[in-house]
């Protein structure tokens, strides 16, 4: 009998996950070909698309963070063919490091978000703080690993280098924190806040069950 109990818990916990995982993707899904995903400025697209990311990793875990930092990778490549200006003057530069510069970045995110969550969860006795930090963690790995792959692959190509030449031909490290500069001061705070709040919520509710087991 106990056997099966712990089975039929097993089984209640992975069709939750299952669940959870798909109704993040159809938030990923509708986000990214709608105005909820992207705040277009002249520079990069504030994305707010790394929400429901951190959210699935957070509440989920790795794996879930990995398959939804790949699919918000994949939608954000497809946004390259003429949807994102400026993805698509690096698809036109470079197909393949476009991809790479999009797609395994994001993937990344997820599941470096999911890792170490559970290693901040098990230090935070009451569990608050834990989602906040988070959420705060995906924005950020979000901006480093984008920024990273793109200097690495494309600062010396002339469209990068004649949009620094238009702010003031600065060092890497002042091009970086200058370009996404805005976007990082609205991405942070909004993945923070919103995935903090909603992955504390999901998790007391969606689980509370397994958890009190």
């Amino acid at each position: 009998m106990n056997g099966q109990a712990v089975a039929v818990s097993g089984s209640r916990l992975s069709v939750k996950d299952l669940t959870t995982t798909g109704m993040m993707i159809a938030i990923i899904l509708l986000m990214s070909f709608t105005p909820l995903g992207y705040l277009r400025t002249a520079g990069l697209e504030v994305s707010l698309i790394t929400i429901p990311v951190a959210i699935g990793a957070m509440i989920i875990g790795p794996k879930a963070g990995l398959l939804l930092g790949t699919v918000f990778g994949l939608t954000s490549f497809y946004q390259c063919f003429g949807m994102s200006p400026f993805g698509a003057a690096l698809l036109g530069i470079n197909p393949f490091l476009t991809f790479i510069v999009c797609v395994p970045t994001r993937a990344l995110v997820g599941w470096l978000t999911g890792v170490i969550f559970k290693g901040i969860e098990k230090l935070d006795a009451h569990k608050m703080a834990c989602y906040f930090i988070g959420g705060f963690i995906a924005a950020l790995l979000n901006t480093l690993l984008f920024m990273g792959a793109l200097i690495l692959f494309f600062w010396n190509t002339e469209y990068i280098q004649s949009i620094n030449a238009s702010i003031g031909d600065l060092s890497i490290f002042a091009f970086v924190l200058t370009f996404v500069g805005v976007n990082g001061l609205l991405e942070m705070p909004a993945t923070c806040i919103v995935g903090g709040a909603v992955s504390k919520t999901l998790k007391k509710v969606l689980y509370k069950r397994i958890r009190s087991n």
